[in-house]
């Protein structure tokens, strides 16, 4: 049996405790304020940096290859990147509708390119070769242009653009933006007649393209609000149990906290008190 004198040093005791433990938990939480106010800061400068130095392309001169020329034309005096930014960033709910907006977007890109690049492919004599073969059925002789041809149904081509798999949320928003900017790309494609500017205005693309979907994540982390970490004096605090389950409460709390901060501040001064 516990006489008065023990009972009341394992009152004191467990007093100590409590208070032990609301002064670790609100160092932690000053802790974490400072952490996100550095973070923050941080992810400014960041952002004023990325504003003044552009890694994607080079701005300063004109580059010795056409085909980058022409890729820097396209970004700096078209929509092309106002409207995948604008898409990207509105995808907010969840970072696999991001994903799925940028990887339709790229293999759209991609596929696009090469279809066009083939068109290159074909020389006078090989054009010549197909319209000299022998007249048979219509639907067997290459240079038979069927204009009576069933239409793609704009389902079709949703179907045709999807990654199997992938957000559809996503992929709803890069196939409507894509349609948007696919006449300009081609078009910057096309002009180039050179095989060597074709191959490098495509690899510069992607790679390009791939670097500012990067940017726009990094944009989005950014501009979306921090979450509110401002909470009542002690309302983090968990209320103080019954007696009779004084001893489980503080097990619980204690195996929740760092020992030795529990410890340090049990041996110092403020428990005199």
């Amino acid at each position: 049996m516990i006489n008065r004198e023990e009972f009341m040093q394992e009152q004191q005791l467990r007093k100590h405790i409590r208070e032990a433990i609301k002064v670790v938990q609100s160092h932690r939480a000053t802790r974490k304020t400072v952490a996100l106010q550095e973070e923050q800061k941080l992810r400014t400068v960041i952002r004023q940096l990325i504003k003044e130095a552009d890694p994607a392309v080079a701005t300063a001169a004109p580059h010795t290859n056409t085909g980058i020329n022409a890729l820097e034309d396209l970004f700096k005096n078209t929509n092309l990147l106002t409207v995948l930014r604008t898409g990207y960033k509105s995808l907010t709910s969840k970072k696999e509708q991001r994903e799925s907006y940028k990887n339709h977007i790229l293999t759209a890109v991609d596929s696009s390119i090469e279809v066009q690049d083939s068109l290159f492919d074909s020389s006078e004599s090989e054009l010549q070769e197909a319209v000299d073969i022998e007249v048979g059925a219509p639907e067997d002789n290459p240079a038979f242009i069927d204009v009576e041809k069933k239409e793609v149904t704009p389902e079709e081509e949703v179907e045709d653009f999807t990654i199997s798999g992938q957000d559809k949320t996503g992929r709803n928003r890069a196939y409507t933006d894509y349609k948007d900017i696919e006449k300009n790309l081609i078009t910057a494609f096309d002009d180039l007649d050179d095989p060597q500017d074709r191959q490098m205005f495509k690899e510069y693309l992607l790679t390009n393209l791939k670097l500012y979907f990067e940017r726009f994540e990094e944009e989005l982390q950014t501009d979306l609000p921090e979450p509110d970490i401002e909470t009542p004096a002690g309302a983090d605090v968990v209320d103080e149990p019954p007696a009779e389950d004084l001893g489980l409460g503080l097990q619980e709390d204690v195996a929740n906290l760092n020992m030795e901060e529990i410890v340090e501040w049990l041996l110092s001064s403020d428990t005199k008190k």
